[in-house]
């Protein structure tokens, strides 16, 4: 009997699919490469670990793999973003027929998959980016999952992917077909810039209150799991205060992890389609240039011996900085969806930001009290800080926001995410902003020209300085 799914990529979210996929019924091929003395039976062995694998088969010859499966045959590729994928690709369609689905459901480039899906389609072969979110443990027991492509295709993948998805609270699965092309992977892209963001966040609130407030690790996971019983909740300040308190040896984890933050890509993507699409996204550009920043250690120490000002203790008002924290994650959320709606424009995606949310709500890791409000709120705005009941909020906090940063920035104490939340709040409220003097100088030194406040759709206009 033929299987019905295939998947491609053994690593660890490709085992954690595939034994979702066993454990909903689902009979599976499953493949990976051999590397003779590296990677040898990789399939058939870890079918024998797990009971609910029984009925799959194992394969590490491509051409028996492909012959293993039903037409039109659905294959979900988790391998590595970049060139593995166009290689495993190149191996696949000769042997494919028109009507079959290759998914993708590694951290694939939106361009790439864009590409990728015109390519296939001049064979009849469909193609599916997908983003995929949740982790290890979400693609176990329900990811969010974030499909893009044609919708003919989709609807042949649909009752795999949408039953082994995590469930929002009406029983819904968190999956949903997002829009053609690349769509799916650059939703996906922007989900892991708001999460770099909302990663940032909380450390920034953990520092203030550890190094300047001098709080005992145990009173901020005390804090943090406080903050999570109400609006505030989150998966990630769930996994945070956890954190704080996880010991070993009788040493707390924390304190023996080394301040250099890593990165796989994601966050460097979405800011630069943010600078190409002209969307202001300053505080997942922030959480990102930290992360850069922390990787200079060794620089680092180096300066804080030259350097005579280290951070000063001083009172954090824990209400203050809870109101902050707040305020801060609308900000991001705002910048993420307007880089989401600016690309919805610009490549005619015609994206359903209330469905997005939605999906968004379980299985992923920026799953939050937050995201769930959201859901209603798009359905009738693209741009969070328009609506009303999120404008009440944010003039409630944003002076506990000013009052949190200003005694970071005296403290000598690092907030960049929240100093950029500020900002964009700042600037974003201003009927009025500086940016005359900056037309005014590149005329002045480029004849750039301007436009004229009385006339502003008018001719633009050059003075001689």
């Amino acid at each position: 009997m033929s299987s019905e799914f295939g998947l491609i990529g053994l690593g660890v979210m490709g085992k954690s699919l595939s034994r979702n996929l066993a454990n909903n019924g689902f009979k599976l091929s499953l493949y990976n490469r051999h590397v003779q003395d590296v990677e040898m039976d990789v399939a058939k062995n870890f079918i024998t670990e797990f009971p609910e694998l029984k009925s799959s088969l194992g394969f590490d010859q491509m051409n028996s793999f492909v012959n293993s499966l039903s037409s039109p045959r659905k294959i979900m590729l988790m391998v590595n973003a970049g060139s593995a994928v166009d290689a495993v690709i190149a191996e696949l369609k000769p042997l494919l027929a028109a009507g079959d689905v290759i998914i993708d459901g590694g951290n694939s480039h939106y361009k790439e998959t864009d590409r990728r899906s015109k390519e296939l389609a001049a064979s009849g072969i469909e193609f599916i980016g997908t983003g995929v979110s949740g982790g290890e443990e979400g693609a176990l027991k329900g990811p969010s999952i974030m499909p893009g492509g044609s919708f003919s295709a989709y609807k042949k993948v649909a009752p795999y992917l949408e039953r082994i998805a995590a469930r929002d609270d009406n029983g819904n699965g968190c999956c949903a077909h997002v829009g053609k092309g690349g769509a799916g992977h650059f939703v996906k892209m922007v989900h892991n810039g708001i999460e770099y963001a909302e990663m940032q966040l909380i450390a920034e609130c953990y520092s203030l209150l550890r190094y300047v407030g001098g709080y005992s690790l145990d009173h901020i996971a005390d804090i943090f799991e406080e903050w999570c019983d109400g609006e505030l909740s989150s998966y990630l300040l769930e996994i945070s205060h956890q954190i704080l308190r996880k010991q070993e040896r009788g040493e707390r984890i924390i304190d023996i992890i080394l301040d250099k933050a890593g990165n796989k890509g994601t966050g460097s993507w979405t800011t630069i389609a943010a600078a190409e699409l002209g969307v202001p996204i300053t505080m997942i550009t922030a959480a990102l240039f930290a992360r850069y920043t922390s990787a200079y250690k060794s620089e680092r120490v180096r300066a804080s011996e030259k350097y005579s000002q280290s951070i000063v203790k001083n009172v954090i008002d824990v209400e203050a900085l809870k109101q902050s924290y707040a305020i801060a994650r609308i900000a991001n959320h705002h910048q993420g969806l307007h880089l989401i709606d600016a690309a919805s424009i610009s490549y005619d995606w015609n994206l359903n930001f209330s469905e997005i949310a939605r999906i968004w709500t379980n299985g992923c890791i920026i799953r939050s009290e937050l995201m769930k409000s959201l859901i209603k709120i798009l359905e009738s705005t693209q741009r969070l800080m328009q609506n009303k009941a999120i404008i009440n909020k944010v003039e409630e906090g944003r002076k506990y926001l000013a009052s949190i940063v200003a005694t970071a920035h005296l403290s000598h104490c690092s907030v960049p995410c929240l100093s950029a939340a500020g900002d964009f709040i700042n600037t974003y409220t201003q009927a009025q902003s500086s940016a005359n003097m900056i037309q005014a100088q590149r005329d002045f030194f480029g004849a750039h020209t301007y436009k004229r406040v009385d006339d502003p759709t008018g001719p633009s206009h050059h003075t001689i300085w």
